[in-house]
């Protein structure tokens, strides 16, 4: 875990690559939670049987649902002190190489890849974060996921 106290801590981490984080296991209980809350009933991700007979040998997780874990892969990588508020400002570009199949474990490694400053007491971070599926050589998801931090 990485902790920062300020912006000139965030100037220089940039290029510094945190991680990986624990192994986090994409259950079947929460890709349905996730198909059941976005109404995406797909059966690639919800029909166990007919997915273990697909052509990945079972049930994919939402990509959308491995990118919402970015903000928790990243809280376990890396902590800001001093802020009075944090904002998600978007996203710049989100991939998805190759697919997290259900009950599989995934891990994240994060770098800081921008960080410039917002008037006297801000600060807008660039942070790229992959994900990988435990024995995939491919990530399962690299997002670039933009904050803005105010002290």
């Amino acid at each position: 875990m990485e902790i920062y106290r300020g912006i000139d801590d965030l100037e220089a981490a940039v290029g510094r690559e945190l991680g990986p984080t624990p192994w986090f296991t994409m259950g079947q209980k929460r890709i349905d939670g996730f198909a059941d809350d976005t109404e995406d009933h797909q059966w690639i991700h919800v029909d166990t049987e007919r997915a273990a007979a697909g052509p990945h040998g079972g049930t994919l997780a939402h990509g959308f649902l491995t990118l919402s874990l970015v903000p928790y892969f990243l809280n376990q990588l890396r902590r800001i002190e001093g802020v009075r508020m944090g904002v998600n400002y978007g996203l710049d570009k989100v991939r998805f190489p190759a697919p997290v199949i259900g009950g599989s474990r995934i891990r994240a490694r994060s770098t800081l890849i921008e960080c410039a400053r917002i008037g006297e007491d801000g600060v807008e971070l660039k942070t790229r974060t992959v994900i990988e599926a435990e024995g995939q050589s491919k990530p399962s998801c690299v997002a670039e996921l933009i904050a803005r931090y105010y002290f």
